[in-house]
Order: C-alpha cells, then sequence, then structure tokens
C-alpha cells in the first residue's frame, strides 16, 4: 500500500512494531518510532530501523513526543488505555492495530482464528493442512509471526492463516477475514476488560465485515448473534448437530463422510478434536482436497506447552500443559488426562475464582498443587473437590506432585491462568517445568 507523503507513529518496538514500521517504510511514509519502555532491551531493533530511516524514541522522550500524525499504529501488547496510546488519541490522531494495518496491505484472502482456547494450535493445523492440500499458507499474527511481515510478501501466498486475539481485535477497522474462525468462548482477561461481555464483544468484531461470500468457522456449542457469512459448523459433542462432528468412536465426520479418527493423530482430548475439526473446515472453505489434508494432519505435532508430553518417570506421567491460561483450557486438559491425576495450577491474578471447575476437578484430580497469586484462594474454591497444597514455587508444586503421585497417575501441570506473576510468558513457565520434570528420579523402595 502506498504511503507515501504520510507521517506515521508507531508504539511500541516490540516484534510487531518492527513488522509494522518495515512495512511503512516500505509504502514509503515517515515513520516515528514511540516506545516508554526500558530503553536497553530495544536498542538493537531501534539501530536497524533508524538505518532504514525510521525516527525512533525510545523511555520517557516517548511519551513527550507530539508532533501531527497522519495516523498511529498500536502494537499488540500494549493497552490503549495506557499513556504511550493515549496521548495520540487525544491529540485527535486516528489509532490503528497493526493487525489492520497488515490487512489493509494483505494480497490474499485471509483466514482469522479467535477463542479463549485453542487459537495456536488450529492456526498450526489449518496452515499445514492447507500447504499439504497445495495451498501456499503462512501461519502469523499472535502464533509469532507479526502479519505485516507476512502481508509484505502475500502476492505469492494463496492464504494468510491469522491467530488473532481480543486485544488485536479491538483496534481493527476494514478487516474482513474471507474465513473467520470461533474456536470457542469461555471467561478470561476480566483484569482488562469491565465484564465478560465486553471481552465478548471484543471477540465477535472477527465477524463485523464479512459478508454472505464469507465463511464463519464457529464450535455449534456457542450462541452466536446472526452472521451474514456462511456458518460451518464443528462439536466434539455427542449427538450435538454439525458439520464437522465425533461418529463412531472417535472418528471426525464431515456430514456422513468419515475423515479420520483422532487415534490416528498426534493430538488429544475432545478439544483438539475440535482445534482439528476447525482447521479441517478451513480446508473445505477455500476448496482444499480432504484427502490430501489428512495425512498431514496426522503428522502434525501439536506445539510445545500444549498437552505436551514430558516424560515418564516410576509409572508417572508429567505433561506440560503450560500454555493452559483460562478456566475452559485446564478443564479440557483434565478431561483428557487417563487415570488418576495430580494437578499443577495457579497463577496470576486475572480478576475470575476457580470455582466453576470445581466439579471437574472433584471427577478427575486426585490432588491439586496450587502456585502463584491465586494459591490461597483456589484452595478455598476447591476445598471440598480435592487434597489442596498451596505451595511458594513451581519448584516446590513439582516436588509434592512428585510426592503424591503413584504408579498410573499423570502430573498434569495446567495453570489455569497466565504466567505474569511468576514468569514472563507461558513459554518460561512451561520450559522451567520441563526442566525441574527431567531431574526427577524414581522413588526408591526401602526394604525392610
Amino acid at each position: 500500500m502506498d504511503y507515501t507523503g504520510k507521517h506515521v507513529a508507531v508504539l511500541g518496538l516490540g516484534r510487531s512494531g518492527e513488522a509494522a514500521t518495515r512495512l511503512l517504510l516500505d509504502g514509503g511514509a515517515d515513520v516515528t518510532v514511540l516506545d516508554s519502555g526500558d530503553p536497553a532491551p530495544r536498542l538493537g531493533a531501534a539501530e536497524l530501523l533508524s538505518s532504514r530511516g525510521a525516527r525512533v524514541v525510545l523511555g520517557n522522550d516517548a511519551l513527550r513526543c507530539v508532533q501531527d500524525f497522519d495516523f498511529a499504529v498500536l502494537s499488540p501488547g500494549i493497552d490503549p488505555l495506557v499513556p504511550l496510546a493515549r496521548r495520540p488519541v487525544e491529540a485527535g490522531v486516528p489509532l490503528l492495530g497493526e493487525i489492520e494495518l497488515a490487512f489493509r496491505s494483505c494480497r490474499c484472502p485471509v483466514v482469522a482464528i479467535t477463542g479463549t482456547n485453542g487459537k495456536t494450535t488450529t492456526t498450526g493445523l489449518a496452515a499445514s493442512l492447507l500447504n499439504a492440500a497445495g495451498l501456499r499458507a503462512e501461519a502469523c499474527g499472535n502464533i509469532g509471526l507479526p502479519f505485516s511481515d507476512v502481508a509484505a510478501r502475500s502476492a505469492a501466498l494463496d492464504a494468510a492463516v491469522v491467530e488473532i486475539s481480543s486485544f488485536q481485535l479491538e483496534t481493527t477497522d476494514t478487516f474482513r477475514p474471507r474465513v473467520a474462525v470461533w474456536t470457542n468462548f469461555s471467561a478470561n482477561h476480566l483484569d482488562r476488560y469491565p465484564d465478560v461481555g465486553a471481552y465478548r464483544a471484543a471477540k465477535l468484531r472477527i465477524f463485523g465485515r464479512q459478508t454472505a461470500e464469507d465463511f464463519a468457522v464457529v464450535n455449534a456449542q456457542s450462541e452466536l448473534p446472526a452472521l451474514r457469512a456462511k456458518r460451518i459448523t464443528f462439536s466434539s459433542v455427542s449427538g450435538m448437530k454439525a458439520d464437522f462432528h465425533m461418529g463412531r468412536g472417535d472418528t471426525i465426520m464431515h456430514g456422513g463422510t468419515p475423515l479420520i479418527a483422532l487415534s490416528e493423530t498426534r493430538l488429544r482430548g475432545p478439544h483438539n478434536a475440535e482445534n482439528l475439526m476447525a482447521a479441517l473446515a478451513v480446508g473445505h472453505c477455500l476448496g482444499a482436497d480432504p484427502a490430501r489434508m489428512i495425512p498431514a494432519a496426522r503428522d502434525y505435532a501439536p506445539p510445545p506447552h500444549r498437552c505436551e508430553f514430558v516424560r515418564e518417570v516410576g509409572g508417572v506421567t508429567w505433561i506440560n500443559d503450560s500454555k493452559s491460561t483460562t478456566l475452559d483450557s485446564l478443564e479440557q486438559a483434565l478431561r483428557g488426562c487417563r487415570g488418576g491425576v495430580v494437578l499443577i495450577a495457579g497463577g496470576k491474578n486475572k480478576g475470575f475464582d476457580f470455582a466453576p471447575v470445581a466439579p471437574v476437578v472433584k471427577v478427575h484430580a486426585r490432588a491439586a498443587v496450587l502456585i502463584g497469586e491465586m494459591r490461597s484462594s483456589i484452595a478455598r474454591d476447591w476445598a471440598e473437590a480435592a487434597s489442596c497444597h498451596p505451595v511458594d514455587t513451581l519448584a516446590a508444586a513439582v516436588a509434592k506432585a512428585h510426592e503424591l503421585a503413584q504408579p498410573g497417575d499423570t502430573v498434569l501441570f495446567s495453570p489455569g491462568t497466565s504466567s505474569f506473576d511468576m514468569f514472563r510468558s507461558y513459554e518460561e513457565r512451561g520450559d522451567f517445568f520441563k526442566q525441574l520434570t527431567h531431574h526427577i528420579q524414581p522413588h526408591t523402595t526401602t526394604t525392610p
């Protein structure tokens, strides 16, 4: 897109901010990058962008930078209410998200995937299946690779498969995906939104500009408003009517046609069955041959930190589900385990309690080891559901779970909330859990 003569501010110098800056510079824009965080980690990126012609202002100076901009681009990780984002808005500068900016430059159809859980797995699966069917697709967005980077080379693609969060959807305007996917919905991010309704409204923006020529791939269990797009449904719930559903055993069906048994894949649990259904539905919407997608579904390896098998020690299976940052993801992980479960849960207080999942914990977990800001409140919520053991650190949690677990059990690390009270990311949290797990030794039996 031609931005010649436009004066643009990019707010935030993270990965998406860098990509947005490159896209704008390639379009001829005069770009000023503003980042009010600690300058030290950003100096390398600042030097590179400056060498390409951008003006970069870091630290407190970014908050004092006042000039006329035609528009500002907000990086996904920045809350629109912080001073860095508020000041341009208060000055009358239009605010776009990085997703909106990338969409305006994108030259190929867009598949956008949102939901409370399953976004990353579904995004990766959909891109893999499309490529296996001969369609050139790239996974991007909240999955790690900025959409702006893919938009810059989108003329050579058949689809950009974009994982998109509620935060990113807040700052869209013309964004119109050819296929919009709604994996599921449950309460989340109530530390950011005033209530569940506001969070849901942000998510629903994914469908806002679609027309009858587009597709909405939606979980049949979700109650959604009337949509203009063609609705394609999926569900793993037995007996629920959906276009993609479960047949006998664990076979995924499309209408009356069997496609693949979940046991033929490396994916486990009903939540992953729905992720695979949604990905297959994306292929269906774009005309991909199912026969060419199925081998890729068999070979697909789930990303780390999502119900990831770590090791088996003394008959106990250790599972890393650090990506679990919601109650729904915790519940799905629990339901996917076999045998007794020692659950490690807890983390940052995101504004909701853990009482709604107590019935599932009571059925599936023998004991719960609890960490983070919420450890005491979760222990109260689950007092009647399981034997609860609040501890101060993840290392102590792993040691306690090892003590409690018996041969045939699963130790499931599925926090159910975010990591930011103790770790910088769910990846760091999961990596540390795996590191701790690899130091565990089998229990020794003392002969009297």
